[in-house]
């Protein structure tokens, strides 16, 4: 399923490609995030033009609405969002982490509450996979649970050996034809426990793994370090997914630690917050000095709203709230994380990585805002989430 194309030679960055029943993902690769199969402000036909090859769902969340009985008659997910290629789907166990307030975690599973009425709902391994399988997803995640950053030590191992119990049940849960399965290594910041959880996932032999308990509010150096205490003891020849992450210079320096995939909701959530990513950090389109600025949001940026629009009249659109204003800067945010992601991959296969590691980290200024932004509680609210973890 994955073939490992190149290693670099400065780093533990990795050309790679990644093939589904669906199509063939190049990697370094960035998921579009669209819990409830729909990436919020864009459309299928954007994100294909843009060069998305995989988007993500979410388990959890198409579980509630529009419920499986829809998904099932309209053909599977891919036909009902009219979605063409791979999609990943999140086995809910990171609502497990984030709706905290609302669950509570038994042997077998987990017992919810609806966020929108209250109903309850039970959401374990063998629910996880079966919901998947009826979605019909490319990639299913294994059913886990993820502990909150700072937990205490007992916590971090019950979730752990919860994590590769469920797990072993995940593996023997019925599939969609062509469906694979992906672990996910839970430890928090516990050198033993990521070892632990990673050895025992790889003996299941599942298709690729997942790193999780990142972006769960850790400083960037701890979720530096759970990659880098994770990393060493998943193969090689399998696929590496970071969750929920995260910034692009965060993005140029989890592939040289070595990872493959990711997935965060920060491009679109900040596109309606009036930011724009570029190259070089982030811009507040909706700041005054940009009211007679008639360039486009980022200069050299090839996306339909920079090749159209000014950052002149994208602001005058966020201020007097018209739609049109953030579905551009979503466009731009988008294109500008998917083509960050080629970039790496053009790099990789000419040995330049390195150097391009070197000068895009150095020239990238990220915002207090908007690393507050990665942090906060918000990015697993209910009415959007990434895999977060």
């Amino acid at each position: 399923m994955f073939e490992l194309l190149k290693k670099d030679s400065s780093s533990k960055a990795r050309l790679g490609r990644l093939t589904t029943a669906r199509g063939v993902i190049d990697t370094p690769s960035f998921m579009m995030v669209g819990t409830q199969a729909s990436v919020k402000a864009l459309d299928p036909r954007e994100m294909l033009e843009m060069g998305a090859q995989i988007i993500l769902g979410n388990t959890y969340h198409l579980f509630i609405r529009p419920g499986l009985e829809i998904i099932r008659a309209a053909g599977g997910l891919h036909r009902f969002m009219n979605w063409p290629l791979p999609i990943l789907t999140d086995s809910g166990g990171f609502q497990v982490f984030s709706l905290a307030k609302i669950r509570k975690i038994k042997p077998h599973g987990v017992e919810f509450r609806s966020h929108l009425d209250g109903s309850p709902i039970f959401l374990g391994p063998k629910e996880a996979m079966e919901i998947q399988r009826i979605l019909g997803s490319d990639i299913a995640m294994a059913f886990d649970e993820c502990p909150p950053h700072g937990c205490p030590p007992r916590e971090a191992r019950l979730a752990v050996e919860r994590t590769i119990r469920w797990a072993g049940e995940c593996r023997e849960q019925p599939r969609a034809d062509g469906q694979a399965v992906f672990g996910i290594v839970q430890g928090g910041d516990d050198a033993a426990l990521r070892e632990q959880c990673a050895q025992a996932l790889v003996a299941m032999d599942f298709d690729g793994y997942a790193i999780g308990g990142v972006s769960v509010g850790e400083p960037e150096a701890e979720m530096m370090k759970a990659i880098e205490l994770t990393e060493p003891f998943l193969p090689e020849h399998k696929a590496r997914y970071a969750m929920g992450l995260g910034t692009p210079a965060q993005l140029v320096e989890l592939v040289a630690r070595g990872v493959d995939m990711f997935d965060c909701v920060l491009p679109t959530r900040v596109a309606r917050n009036g930011t724009a990513f570029t190259r070089f950090g982030t811009i507040s389109i909706k700041g005054g000095f940009n009211k007679a600025d008639f360039r486009p949001i980022e200069e050299g940026c090839d996306c339909f709203a920079c090749r159209q629009f000014t950052r002149a009249y994208l602001r005058h659109l966020l201020n007097v709230n018209e739609i049109l204003g953030l579905r551009m800067l979503s466009v731009h945010n988008s294109h500008m994380y998917l083509r960050l992601m080629a970039d790496m991959r053009a790099h990789l296969a000419a040995d330049t990585f390195g150097a391009f590691r070197q000068e895009f980290v150095a020239g990238y200024v990220p915002t207090q805002k908007v690393l507050a932004m990665r942090k906060s509680k918000r990015l697993s609210d209910a009415g959007e989430s990434g895999s977060g973890a």
